[in-house]
C-alpha cells in the first residue's frame, strides 16, 4: 500500500510509491509493457522531489530504515478499491489501530492467504479475522500448511517474507517497562501526597504549638515581686519549666517551654538559682533566665579561706571571710531593691548552739560543742569550692546548706575510715589540714603533714606562726615575739597539741595528705623565700642551719 493509502503492484519488480522503493527505477505495468524511468524532478533548491510532491520513504526525514526485503508492502487487491472494501460479515465493528492501513487492513492480516486471492482461490478462513491486538507479534500468528508453502515456493522461488514487530521476549520486556512506569507513577503520587500531609501536618503542628490557638496560657504583665528558681543538675527542660510555673513566673509550663526551646541561650543555663520575675510571658522569662545578673547564690570560697574577714599586716589589704563573700553572693534585685543577707546576720547564724540546725556533722559535734568562742565554730566546715546557695533563704538555711555539702565532700575522701589509722579523730584530721593548707605549698603537703603528726606523737609543740595570726585575724608570714607569747586556743607557741578549731577550709588535697602523710623523721620545716621554697629537718640543729637561710633572704622579717 502506498504512503497515500492507494493499493499498487506487489510483485517484486514492479512496487508503485512503496514504502520503500525506488522512485527513479523503470517498471512493468499490469499489460506487462515496460515504462522507463522518469527524469528526476528537482524542487527550487536543487533537491530530487518524487511527483505529486510526496517525500520519498527513504528521505533522511524518514526514521524507520528498514533492510531489504523486510516488508514487501500491502498485499495486491486491484480488483476491489480500497474505499469499496467491505469488512468481514463476521468482524466485529472496532477502532482502526495505529498499525492499519485506511480501508481496513492491518499487518496483522498480511499472511501468504493474500497470494491465493491473486491467484484466484480462495481465502482460508481465520479464527479471527482482522483482529490483531497490539501486544500480539506476527512471529505468534500460526504458520500455513505444507500446500501453501509448496504454492510459495513455485513463486519465482523467493525467500517467505520474515516477521514484523518485536519478538515475544521484547514484547515481555516492554510490557513490564511499561508495568514498572505505572509503578513508578503511583509510588511517586503516593510519596507526594505523604510529604504534602507531613509538611502540612507539620506545618499545623507548629502553628498551633507556637503561634496557634493551641497556645498554652501565658502571662501578659505586668511584672511581679521576683521568685528564686533553682535549675537541679541533670534536671530536664519540662521540669525546670514546671518550676518555673509553681513559682508563679509563667502563667503555665508550656508558655515557657514553648519559648525555651526556640532559645539557644538556655544551652548555656547551669544549675543553681536564679532570679526572675513573676507574672511574665514565657519570652520574657526565658530572657530573664539567660541574662547573666540573673544568676544568684554562687560561691566561691578559694583554698585557706577564713571565716572572718583578716588583713595584711604588710599591705593593709583585708581578705574576704567566707560570711562576707556569703552575704556578697545572697544579692538579687528585686523591682529596684537589693535584696541581701548581711555579715552580721550569717555571723550570729552561725553562733547558734544548735549544731543539728546548722547541719554540723556527727562526727565533728563533740569537739564542736566545745570550741570557747561560738563565733569560730563552723571554721573549717565549710569546704573550699563552688557552692550553690537560695539567697532567699535564711541564714541558717544558707549555713546548714554549705555546712552538710561539705561534709559531704570530707566523707568522700574516707576522712572517717582513715582517722584510726593516722591516730587522730575525724575533727582533729579536719583541724591538721587546715595547718597544712596555711604552712605549705601543695607539693609538700604531705611532709608537712608527716611534720605534724611526730611532733603530735612526742608532745612536742606545733609553733606554726599560722596558729599565731589566727587569732589576731591578721596574717604575716613572721610574727614577734610578743604574738607568739600571747596565750589563745589557737596559739600553737603557747600550748601543746592542735588548736581548739581548724584554721582555715582546707582543700580536698591537703586533708587527704594528713590521711596519707608521707613516711619521714622530720620534725622541722621552714620556709626560705618568697617563693614558698620549704626546708625539712629530722634534727634542730640542721633546723638552724636552714632558719639562717630564710633570713638572710627577708622572708622571716616582720611588718609590725
Amino acid at each position: 500500500m502506498s504512503r497515500d493509502g492507494r493499493y499498487g503492484d506487489d510483485t517484486p519488480d514492479a512496487r508503485q510509491g512503496g514504502m520503500f522503493s525506488d522512485p527513479y527505477a523503470g517498471h512493468y505495468d499490469t499489460a506487462g509493457r515496460y515504462i522507463p524511468p522518469a527524469s528526476p524532478q528537482r524542487d527550487e533548491y536543487g533537491q530530487h522531489r518524487l511527483g505529486g510532491g510526496r517525500q520519498s520513504d527513504d528521505d533522511p526525514t524518514n526514521v524507520l530504515q528498514f533492510e531489504e526485503g523486510v516488508f514487501d508492502g500491502p498485499p495486491p487487491q486491484q480488483d476491489v478499491p480500497p474505499q469499496q472494501a467491505a469488512p468481514l460479515e463476521d468482524e466485529p465493528r472496532r477502532a482502526r489501530h495505529d498499525d492499519e492501513y485506511v480501508g481496513g487492513y492491518s499487518y496483522a492480516h498480511r499472511r501468504e492467504d493474500d497470494h491465493y486471492a491473486a491467484a484466484g482461490y480462495d481465502e482460508p478462513d481465520y479464527d479471527e479475522p482482522g483482529v490483531f491486538d497490539r501486544t500480539e507479534t506476527i512471529a505468534a500468528i500460526p504458520a500455513d500448511d505444507d500446500a501453501d508453502a509448496e504454492w510459495w515456493d513455485d513463486d519465482d522461488d523467493r525467500a517467505a517474507p520474515a516477521a514484523v514487530g518485536a519478538t515475544a521476549v521484547q514484547q515481555a520486556e516492554t510490557t513490564a517497562s511499561a508495568k514498572r512506569r505505572r509503578r513508578g507513577k503511583v509510588v511517586g503520587s503516593l510519596a507526594a501526597v505523604l510529604l504534602l500531609i507531613v509538611v502540612v501536618g507539620g506545618g499545623y503542628f507548629a502553628y498551633d504549638r507556637f503561634v496557634g490557638p493551641g497556645l498554652p496560657p501565658d502571662f501578659a504583665g505586668p511584672a511581679g515581686p521576683v521568685a528564686i528558681v533553682q535549675v537541679h543538675p541533670g534536671e530536664t527542660a519540662s521540669e525546670i519549666s514546671s518550676e518555673v510555673a509553681d513559682k508563679g513566673v509563667t502563667a503555665s509550663a508550656g508558655a515557657f517551654y514553648n519559648a525555651a526551646v526556640q532559645n539557644a541561650g538556655m544551652n548555656a543555663v547551669h544549675p543553681g538559682f536564679y532570679a526572675i520575675p513573676t507574672n511574665i510571658s514565657g519570652i520574657d522569662a526565658v530572657s530573664a533566665f539567660v541574662a547573666p545578673e540573673s544568676r544568684v547564690g554562687a560561691l566561691v570560697i578559694s583554698e585557706g579561706r577564713q571565716l572572718h574577714d583578716i588583713r595584711d599586716v604588710n599591705t593593709g589589704a583585708v581578705r574576704k571571710g567566707i560570711y562576707t563573700l556569703i552575704a556578697e553572693a545572697s544579692c538579687y534585685d528585686d523591682a529596684g531593691v537589693p535584696q541581701c543577707l548581711t555579715y552580721d546576720e550569717l555571723a550570729a547564724a552561725g553562733a547558734n548552739t544548735d549544731l543539728d540546725a546548722l547541719g554540723v556533722p556527727v562526727w565533728a559535734r563533740d569537739a564542736v560543742a566545745q570550741v570557747p568562742n561560738r563565733e569560730r565554730q563552723l571554721e573549717g566546715l565549710i569546704a573550699a569550692g563552688s557552692w550553690d546557695f537560695d539567697p532567699s533563704a535564711e541564714p541558717a538555711e544558707v549555713l546548714r546548706t554549705l555546712v552538710t555539702g561539705s561534709a559531704a565532700r570530707y566523707d568522700e575522701t574516707g576522712i572517717a575510715a582513715a582517722a584510726p589509722t593516722v591516730g587522730l579523730t575525724p575533727y582533729e584530721m579536719l583541724v591538721a589540714a587546715s595547718l597544712v593548707e596555711r604552712e605549705a605549698m601543695p607539693d609538700d603537703f604531705a611532709r608537712v603533714a608527716r611534720v605534724i603528726l611526730n611532733r603530735l606523737e612526742i608532745d612536742q609543740m606545733l609553733q606554726f606562726d599560722s596558729t599565731v595570726n589566727y587569732a589576731l585575724d591578721e596574717t604575716e608570714l613572721a610574727t614577734t615575739d610578743a604574738d607568739r607569747a600571747r596565750v589563745t586556743p589557737w596559739n600553737t607557741y603557747a600550748s601543746v597539741g592542735l588548736p581548739a578549731t581548724p584554721i582555715s577550709s582546707p582543700s580536698i588535697g591537703a586533708l587527704q595528705a594528713v590521711e596519707n602523710p608521707e613516711p619521714g623523721e622530720w620534725t622541722y620545716f621552714v620556709t626560705i623565700d618568697d617563693q614558698g621554697t620549704t626546708l625539712f629537718a629530722d634534727t634542730y640543729e640542721e633546723h638552724l642551719v636552714n632558719t639562717q637561710l630564710a633570713l638572710e633572704s627577708g622572708i622571716l622579717d616582720s611588718g609590725r
